[in-house]
């Protein structure tokens, strides 16, 4: 096993507490890493996090890079203290609310912020500070195409890079020199803020350090079309000469459903084969540069994935094709080390899949949502848990514990206070909270959202839907001393 017995809150930086509109790697995030230090909570669990995009409801599992920071997450007092802006640049912050992102609003007041701080540091960056910038690029071999990708999108917005002209689309080596000098002012601004998004995360990271927290990442699978990464990277993916998808992802019809198109481009497993999977190392060498441990959304797509014709509109199209298995991972072992993954194993049964999780020490996931609590030995009671999985409350995409307790029948609701063995005066979530610290998981996560006892109204995000999802905030007073401190006594009664 990879892991200790270890506890840990889920809250991603756009929840955090904060003035400007979104949680950041600010004042805020710092106070939520104290507040875990005093809670004595040893993970703290993020979703994705690249840039967002409006047309994809600024999910962050439809990013434009795998590879990139958020801008919306800079600091803007950290702008201030590398003297790219002034205290006067931030007045007057708008009343953005505070339990909620308002995203068009932010966006407003703050990529505005970033492009005078740009404009600073072209006029006043020292030969050290350029030098900084410099390594970074050197550092970072994802950036140049990312930074092109973005400004090559700003100019034509109405587009998806798959209807550029042809010479940019299939990455014509003149069209991308000319490219690069017509925007050359634009790709630089946007490696200045990815310059600017690293230091800062990486300061941010070094304080989790010191409060004794490590950070889980989130690896979706699959990447947006509309991506750098298609865009730079096409011989990784399964594409035509011009550079289009052949198949997309998605998930095959079930009992009850029609499948789902998820339309997300497809791997070229044999040639990232043949490559040394030096895509996916890339991409695993910059999450472990920002997290910690790494959550594998839909891990059973590295077994077998659902190819659906790009062509067609119907799941039921689709094929079975198989996935990497055990050579990817055995290749990130061999070139990176023993890798601290998490599988996301929800919904899917599959023996190949339980297989290679045990072989690599990979625990699945628990949430307690999908129990029948008056069914004898459900694998979703905590009390079932086995050391190979890891426990939570709920997750980013499904409801918060109330706003499902609330909607359980009252039959499951008395089996699953007898089972837990829960006074009926104790509020709900504080039950399956240390239901899920008791349980054998070697990881126990909550949400929030769960330790506040939040409803529904506070849920993260609703699989299937775009509007209002992502938004929802925390207030700085609202994680106080007693909900560390009855963290911290779980933690000491259930040995986490």
């Amino acid at each position: 096993m990879r892991f200790d017995r270890s506890d840990g809150v889920f809250c991603h930086v756009t929840s955090l507490p904060g003035a400007y509109g979104i949680g950041d790697l600010g004042e805020g995030a710092r106070e939520f890493l104290s507040f875990l230090g005093d809670a004595d909570v040893d993970h703290w669990q993020i979703c994705p996090i690249g840039p967002t995009i409006a047309a994809a409801g600024e999910s962050p599992y439809q990013s434009p890079s795998a590879f990139a920071g958020n801008p919306l997450f800079v600091d803007p007092e950290g702008l201030v203290e590398d003297g790219w802006l002034d205290q006067g640049d931030l007045e007057p912050v708008p009343d953005f609310p505070a339990d909620r992102v308002d995203y068009d609003a932010v966006r407003e007041y703050k990529l505005p912020l970033l492009r005078t701080a740009f404009e600073r540091f072209e006029e006043r960056a020292t030969e050290a500070d350029r030098a900084a910038i410099d390594e970074f690029r050197e550092r970072e071999p994802w950036l140049a195409d990312y930074a092109l990708f973005r400004a090559l999108s700003d100019a034509r917005p109405e587009d998806v890079w798959t209807e550029w002209p042809e010479p940019l689309r299939t990455r014509d080596p003149e069209a991308l020199t000319d490219a690069r000098d017509e925007h050359a002012r634009e790709v630089r601004f946007r490696e200045f803020v990815q310059w600017t998004f690293d230091r800062q995360w990486r300061d941010l990271r070094a304080v989790a350090a010191e409060e004794g927290v490590s950070i889980v990442g989130d690896v979706p699978i699959y990447v947006a079309l509309d991506s750098a990464d298609v865009w730079a990277s096409p011989e990784a993916f399964r594409l035509d000469e011009g550079n289009r998808p052949t198949a997309v992802a998605g998930v095959p019809p079930n009992a009850g459903d029609t499948g789902q198109r998820w339309g997300n481009p497809l791997y070229d497993w044999e040639r990232l084969a043949e490559s040394g999977y030096d895509w996916w190392l890339d991409r695993f060498r910059r999450l472990f540069e920002l997290a910690d441990v790494a959550r594998l959304d839909h891990f059973l797509g590295f077994v077998n994935y659902w190819a659906i014709p790009a062509d067609s509109d119907d799941p039921a199209d689709g094929e079975w094709r198989d996935g990497p298995g055990r050579d990817l991972f055995e290749t990130v072992e061999r070139e990176l080390g023993e890798a601290p993954f998490i599988a996301e194993d929800l919904g899917f049964e599959d023996p190949a899949m339980d297989e290679l999780m045990a072989e690599f020490g990979f625990p699945g996931m628990r949430v307690p949502q999908y129990a029948d609590w008056c069914a004898e030995g459900d694998e979703y009671q905590p009390m079932h848990y086995g050391e190979g999985v890891v426990g939570y409350t709920s997750t980013h995409d499904t409801d918060t514990w109330a706003g499902y307790f609330e909607d359980l029948p009252a039959e499951q609701r008395d089996c699953f206070r007898y089972n837990v063995g829960s006074d009926p005066d104790e509020p709900s979530e504080w039950a399956i909270i240390d239901a899920v610290w008791g349980s054998d998981a070697i990881l126990a996560v909550t949400t929030v959202q769960d330790l506040l006892g939040l409803g529904s109204e506070s849920r993260f995000n609703e699989p299937g839907t775009l509007d209002g999802n992502w938004e929802w905030r925390v207030t700085r007073d609202a994680l106080d001393d007693a909900i560390a401190d009855r963290l911290w006594e779980l933690a000491g009664k259930h040995v986490r």
